[in-house]
């Protein structure tokens, strides 16, 4: 018994003492955005696994040892944050969501990993660089924000199809589009739509606001566990979800926005294009009295007859109108634009949890007018994520958004009832016919402000899109993840064309547009995760994925339209063509991946993939993507552990290969068509297969260097790479004599490589805060080998030793300053006026050197102010109507541009601007004469915001309250002579291999918008 005292006094004794050495710390942690509570946060003191968790309100307590230094405070979405205990009992903490540090959680292929801890290449965007900005696609608001990821708008109009590339083109003939992963689920992002108008944006159907974060898979370490499809690179999204242990929190969003062109071009008045003209008369006078056979008397009587003959030309499209005293002066310019385009978008979303649910609830509304009449863009729906944990082991969730999106359209670029060609219109020619009081009918071309007026094409699309999970613990290092996804889109297009349009030709013409896109998705997934005990990490994931897309399509045109009371298919008279399609496309695959790290310093992970897909043959239906990466955290080592200045150095190599398979559907057959003569069914053969047709492979490497200084108040990292594509998908051309045109094979190589640099500095910090962003981005493309092959797209080409879309045309060099007629260069380097002398050579390529952008962010008292640019760097732009908008009417009579005011007039000129003439046009031909640097610096947004006082709103029991003000594209310095954000959109018919080549043409296409937008945010 007295063993028994002795023993319990000693254990007294030491829960005692065990007692003396802990103490009690208490805190509440916060958002930096807002000041509002963060539940569900993560507390534990460094190096130790036991911890607390934050209350609703933000709240905690821990016990901790009385030795304890450290507590590390994470939250997934927020940067892990380490402060010192320093003797204190309470502890405030307020989490950024928006840091670079590099303890920041980054989206990954099948889960999540530390920024510390990734091996590969991954630039990541936050909620709050996407949110509330003026586009309708959320890959238009990450331009500039991410090195290597080039965003190309293309035109002003909305709902167009955006050009994105990542790290360069690579390839040809197969998109060069990156693959993009909504919440797991691959999203189709190349919609069925009128084959005769430009391509259209699927990714508008994503709200923006409903984004949490998107992250940029660019290497091969980082996107070969999506194998097979990552060539392009891969973009994650990740929409927002619930907190758990969080009371209900409502957040509204209201803006109201104005836009207008960021630049217009300039064109002259009725005076100036009437003396042209004139001038022009003078000038083929004496070029035609200079011909011995001209049968003039004297040059007066050549000019005389010529001036007689152009005034004629005035009179009949001045109506009557007296031309010479300018009673007639039409700006045509300005009836491209609406006098305010006007944007409006509402954001509603509730969000919340308790300690086993969570959910997150949205609705939007947008709507959107382009700056061009006739087009606007709406689109409304809701999404909803809902997580629940079933018990201790099993978590079961949803994710789902239902979207509907109507364009309003109008033609394509290269139509001349598209409301960018009204420019060509005379500025005599007025608006009104003065003999019909009717929009005038008889202009030089058709008149597309009757178009806009009688015509109409919506195209309404339905989205379903979202997934199921259920997630199983096994045991504490092994999970089971199970996900069923679909994205289905349901499209309508209508377009009429009155009978009173031009478009219309008279009898009036229908043409209804159905499209259904069905994919089903499923990934089945373990991820393992053993205690290894010591200094040893590992992570691995092993699983399957099937995705399945089932594509139909219709279309039906007719003509013969008594009036424009019915504009459906059922008022037409004449049905005069029909057509339907339905193809399927499956892809199986298997992957792996397994990261591993030693004492938090070592590191390496390697990936693989096995993919097999319908679109190859039997014999090549499988291709297997390996990828492995190492990693050295430089700062962990001893000799920089304790070093004051360097507060993290990671050291980065990869090296792998992916995959590309977008062709298309069957390349491998050998397909027939149906031919259709009356009442004589038949088959026609079409395209040749190749049996033998396999993965378009590109193996990439990477090294990286990641940095940080003076606890990371400056921190960035240095990426070098190169991309080698071989085995190119290439539409290669083959004799007619077989009876086709091309052929698909696997033939030729590219290369793509570069530099990618981005830096991240802390400022100032406390009350005044400054940070600042910069990327910058240089990327070399060049195919190195196609067997001789030239792949021509108008102006441009894909041929060995040059890069993609390289410009090739005969190289112009002024005017004679004797005659004013075009000087070109010949094959030898000099002048000559003989334009069938001057050989086509490379002038200029599409692809930039260098890209970037530049972020500062400063915040005081309330107020937050960010401030980004971006900038493109050594491209080239083609003005494709420059040939009828520049050469004083070598080719037409369409009105002129003002640089035409620098022409040639008199012997002695010297200028870059030939003679103007009518019937002895010179300088009309595509040459270099319509190649600009396309490089351009713009201040892309401003936002000032204001978070009103807590005291000020706490008796309304709102948590906060924040007033916006945003321009958009507010100021531009370029050498172009219109807006450099520009590319005139390829037609939905064309293929891959025009939209890869082309890029950087100017054809009549709509500038840039600047916006202006204001906006209420309230949360409660």
């Amino acid at each position: 018994m007295t063993r028994f005292y002795s023993l319990m006094g000693i254990l007294l004794l030491f829960c005692t003492f065990s007692f003396a050495q802990s103490k009690q710390i208490t805190g509440k942690v916060t958002d930096q955005k807002d000041g509002s509570p963060l539940p569900g946060v993560t507390v534990k003191v460094k190096n130790l696994k036991e911890g607390s968790v934050t209350n609703p309100d933000g709240t905690f307590k821990l016990n901790v040892d009385e030795n304890a230094t450290t507590l590390v405070f994470s939250f997934i979405g927020y940067a892990d944050q380490e402060v010192p205990i320093s003797g204190r009992n309470v502890i405030n903490v307020s989490m950024s969501s928006s840091s670079k540090d590099i303890s920041e959680v980054v989206v990954v292929g099948y889960g999540t990993q530390r920024k510390r801890d990734v091996t590969g290449a991954i630039s990541k965007i936050n909620a709050a660089e996407i949110e509330d900005i003026p586009v309708p696609s959320f890959d238009q608001a990450i331009q500039g924000k991410a090195a290597g990821v080039v965003i190309e708008s293309g035109s002003g109009k909305v709902g167009q199809g955006i050009k994105v590339r990542i790290r360069g083109t690579s390839s040809i003939s197969a998109s060069s589009q990156p693959l993009y992963i909504v919440d797991g689920m691959p999203v189709e992002s190349s919609l069925q739509t009128d084959a005769n108008n430009e391509v259209t944006n699927p990714l508008v159907d994503i709200n923006p606001n409903d984004i949490e974060s998107v992250e940029v898979l660019k290497d091969a370490s980082a996107s070969a566990i999506y194998g097979a499809r990552a060539s392009n690179g891969v973009v994650l999204v990740t929409t927002k979800k619930g907190k758990l242990n969080q009371k209900t929190v409502f957040n509204l969003d209201v803006n109201t926005g104005w836009g207008k062109p960021t630049k217009k071009r300039g064109f002259l008045n009725a005076k100036q294009y009437v003396d042209l003209l004139l001038e022009a008369a003078v000038n083929d006078g004496k070029t035609d009295f200079a011909n011995q056979d001209s049968g003039y008397g004297s040059e007066k009587e050549a000019i005389d007859d010529y001036t007689k003959s152009y005034e004629g030309i005035l009179d009949q499209y001045a109506l009557g109108t007296d031309w010479r005293k300018q009673a007639v002066d039409v700006n045509w310019e300005d009836q491209v634009y609406r006098d305010v385009a006007r944007t409006n978008q509402v954001n509603l979303s509730a969000t919340g949890g308790n300690e086993k649910t969570r959910f997150f609830v949205s609705g939007f509304y947008s709507g959107q007018d382009a700056i061009v009449i006739n087009n606007k863009f709406t689109r409304y729906g809701a999404r909803l994520s809902l997580d629940h944990a079933a018990t201790d082991k099993l978590t079961i969730g949803i994710n789902m958004s239902i979207n509907r999106s109507q364009l309003d359209r109008v033609t394509d670029d290269n139509s001349f009832s598209t409301p960018g060609q009204l420019v060509a219109q005379l500025p005599i020619s007025p608006l009104i016919d003065p003999e019909t009081g009717k929009p005038n009918a008889r202009t030089l071309y058709d008149n597309g402000l009757l178009d806009a007026l009688y015509d109409t094409d919506k195209q309404v699309t339905f989205r379903t899109l979202g997934n199921i999970y259920a997630s199983y613990t096994f045991l504490p290092w092994l999970t089971f993840r199970s996900e069923l996804g679909t994205d289905i889109v349901n499209m309508n297009e209508d377009y009429f064309k009155s009978k009173l349009s031009q478009d219309g030709a008279g009898i009036g013409k229908g043409q209804s547009i159905n499209a259904q896109s069905i994919s089903l998705n499923t990934n089945n997934f373990f991820t393992i995760s053993p205690e290894l005990g010591g200094k040893h990490k590992l992570n691995m994931v092993l699983g399957m994925s099937y995705l399945q897309n089932d594509n139909r399509s219709a279309s039906i045109q007719a003509e013969g339209y008594p009036s424009d009371a019915v504009k459906n298919l059922s008022g037409a008279t004449t049905v005069t063509y029909g057509k339907s399609d339905n193809y399927r496309y499956t892809f199986l695959s298997y992957f792996f991946r397994a990261n591993y790290s030693y004492n938090e310093k070592y590191l390496a992970g390697f990936s693989i993939r096995s993919d097999g897909s319908s679109r190859f043959g039997p014999d090549n239906k499988y291709g297997y993507f390996p990828a492995g990466s190492l990693g050295w955290v430089i700062s962990q080592e001893d000799f920089l552990k304790e070093s004051k200045v360097l507060s993290f150095l990671k050291l980065r190599a990869s090296a792998g290969l992916t995959g590309n398979a977008e062709i298309g559907e069957s390349r491998f057959l050998s397909l027939y068509d149906i031919t259709n003569y009356p009442n004589l069914p038949g088959f026609q053969p079409s395209t040749i297969g190749n049996p033998d047709l396999k993965w378009e492979k590109t193996f990439q490497t990477d090294a990286g260097l990641e940095f940080g200084f003076l606890n990371n108040r400056i921190s960035g990292e240095v990426d070098v790479y190169k991309k080698n594509t071989t085995d190119l998908l290439l539409s290669v051309n083959i004799p007619q004599t077989t009876g086709y045109a091309n052929i698909y094979r696997n033939l030729g190589k590219m290369e793509n490589k570069g530099v990618e640099f981005s830096l991240t500095t802390r400022n100032f910090e406390g009350a005044f805060k400054w940070s600042t962003t910069f990327n910058i981005a240089y990327n070399k493309n060049k195919i190195t080998d196609l067997k001789g092959q030239i792949i021509n797209t108008g102006v441009q080409r894909a041929v060995e030793g040059e890069a993609i879309g390289s410009f090739y045309l005969p190289r112009f060099a002024g005017a004679d300053p004797q005659t004013g007629v075009a000087l070109y260069i010949d094959s030898t380097g000099k002048t000559t006026t003989d334009f069938s002398k001057a050989p086509n050579v490379v002038v200029g390529n599409s692809n930039p050197d260098f890209t970037g952008g530049f972020t500062n962010n400063f915040s005081y008292k309330g107020f937050d102010l960010s401030v980004f640019f971006t900038f493109v760097s050594g491209n080239s732009i083609y003005n494709q109507a420059g040939i009828y908008q520049t050469t004083g009417f070598a080719n037409g009579l369409d009105n002129q541009t003002h640089d035409i005011m620098n022409r040639w007039q008199k012997p002695g000129d010297i200028t870059d601007v030939p003679k103007v003439s009518l019937s002895y046009g010179t300088g009309g031909e595509a040459t270099s004469r319509y190649i600009y640097n396309g490089s351009y610096i713009r201040l892309k947004n401003v936002t000032l915001g204001y978070n009103l006082p807590k005291k000020a709103i706490s008796a309304l029991k709102i948590q906060g309250i924040k007033v916006y003000a945003m321009a958009y594209n507010l100021w531009t310095k370029t050498h172009y002579i219109s807006d450099p954000e520009v590319n005139t959109a390829p037609l939905a018919s064309e293929t891959n291999t025009s939209t890869n080549t082309s890029g950087g043409v100017d054809f009549y296409t709509i500038p840039q918008a600047r916006t202006f937008t204001v906006g209420l945010n309230v949360r409660f």
